[in-house]
């Protein structure tokens, strides 16, 4: 099939490649605009466009796609399918109605579950044991198309934000060519959402990372792995920034203050929360490097009975 493909971050270059692997035309990319990034504030591509640039794809980085001289750009290409997987703008009906299929978006959950943004961390950080990626035909609201494929996995005791990222990814990239298979050969089912079973999330901001430790051990655990690698889970030790990389549970009874380091032995730091204990494993030092917590101790003397306390 001939295919304008549109998307923006890591998450949507396996599809990209995989369309490429599998013999379709890839006639456009869509992309959002270059961004300054570091200290420099030098721009950067987005990976979508990198991955299209090295295959020799054209590149449009329109600043809002819906304007009618960019949708009658996207129109000169005469898609006869258009593959969104996380581009970052809505879609207006005139490019929806625009390819000779339908327009098809690769949401990483299981919908109607997860509408929204950031339903990978999401995922992690309310402690879900299965996720998965679902392949819709896209409508004019937000992630409420029919859905037409489905691929469930399952989430390890350890799973990271940054881990479920790139399984799903890659999931994603290969139920995304079967489904085109599927609809090219006519044999495509439409199945309409329950909205009633619908469920949203919302934008991953930075300032969800501040660990209250009134919360129990779990939620602070399910947290720290959830927001790892971006944008962190973080307290406050000795009034610099302490972030937390990686925790286990501890059964405990509640003894001491939320937020308490209860017990520091050579190789981790124990502190209370509102419902157990959680030991941290590996964390980073406001200015220094992220390492496992008996190396952090070596060069470091954290005092016991120390708060840990909110930013």
């Amino acid at each position: 099939m001939r295919v304008v493909f549109m998307g923006t971050p890591d998450f949507a270059v396996p599809c990209l490649e995989k369309i490429i692997e599998k013999g379709h035309e890839v006639s456009l990319v869509v992309t959002q605009p270059d961004k300054p990034k570091g200290r420099g504030k030098n721009l950067c591509f987005p990976p979508v466009k990198e991955c299209a640039l090295e295959h020799g794809i054209e590149v449009f980085q329109p600043r809002r796609v819906k304007e009618t001289e960019c949708v009658e750009y996207i129109a000169k290409y005469n898609p006869d399918i258009i593959v969104v997987a996380a581009f970052g703008q809505i879609l207006p009906k005139s490019i929806l109605d625009m390819p000779k299929y339908c327009c098809i978006n690769v949401h990483a959950s299981l919908l109607p579950k997860y509408r929204g943004a950031a339903p990978i961390q999401w995922a992690v950080i309310n402690g879900d044991e299965v996720s998965g990626v679902t392949i819709m035909k896209m409508g004019e609201g937000l992630d409420t198309g029919d859905i037409i494929t489905k691929k469930e996995i399952r989430l390890s005791e350890d799973e990271t934000g940054g881990s479920l990222f790139d399984k799903l990814a890659n999931v994603g990239a290969e139920l995304l060519v079967d489904t085109m298979d599927i609809i090219e050969s006519g044999k495509a089912v439409f199945t309409p959402q329950d909205s009633e079973a619908a469920t949203h999330t919302s934008m991953i901001k930075k300032d969800l990372g501040n660990i209250d430790w009134s919360k129990s051990a779990v939620e602070i655990e399910r947290l720290i792995r959830g927001l790892n690698p971006w944008p962190s889970a973080y307290t406050l030790l000795d009034k610099k920034t302490f972030k937390i990389w990686k925790a286990k549970v501890l059964e405990s009874s509640n003894e001491r203050e939320p937020g308490c380091i209860v017990e520091v032995t050579k190789d981790t730091i124990k502190v209370q929360t509102g419902d157990g204990i959680l030991s941290l494993e590996e964390v980073q030092l406001q200015g220094k490097k992220r390492m496992d917590t008996a190396s952090f101790l070596r060069g470091y003397d954290v005092k016991e009975n120390t708060f840990l306390q909110m930013v």
